[in-house]
């Protein structure tokens, strides 16, 4: 990408936010998507390895790499804001962290975390995609 490119793609400062396009909001949404996924995937290889004692240095060491790839993936968020963009993550996390659960632990939500969910997904959308 050119300056010019990259320039447009992220805020000028923490405090602005990009013009949000339809292609940004779709970038923005798959990142976080996809830093939950490397988050919580690195974080279950290392849990499975070491509470579960399933091929420990095989899975702690998996996990932590893929760990250190999700370190990468949120520098990508058109905002330059670190604080704001790890609060907004944490709304997407809390969601995934359920849904990683209902598929690989056996995990049933109830009605709570739900409803948690869902306010928490609404809340960081709000703050993510405000006007600044």
């Amino acid at each position: 990408t050119t300056e010019a490119e990259e320039a447009e793609l992220v805020g000028s400062d923490a405090n602005s936010s990009p013009t949000w396009t339809p292609s940004k909001i779709a970038l923005s949404i798959t990142l976080f998507l996809v830093a939950g996924l490397f988050e919580i995937g690195g974080g279950y290889l290392v849990w499975i390895g070491i509470r579960n004692k399933v091929l420990p240095r095989v899975t702690i060491t998996l996990g932590a790499l893929v760990l250190i790839a999700y370190g990468v993936i949120p520098t990508l968020q058109p905002l330059d804001s670190f604080g704001r963009t790890f609060a907004v993550y944490g709304g997407f996390f809390i969601v995934l962290s359920y849904v990683w659960a209902a598929i690989f632990d056996g995990f049933k939500p109830d009605a709570g975390d739900y409803i948690g969910s869902a306010l928490a997904i609404v809340g960081v959308c709000i703050a993510w995609f405000w006007p600044r």
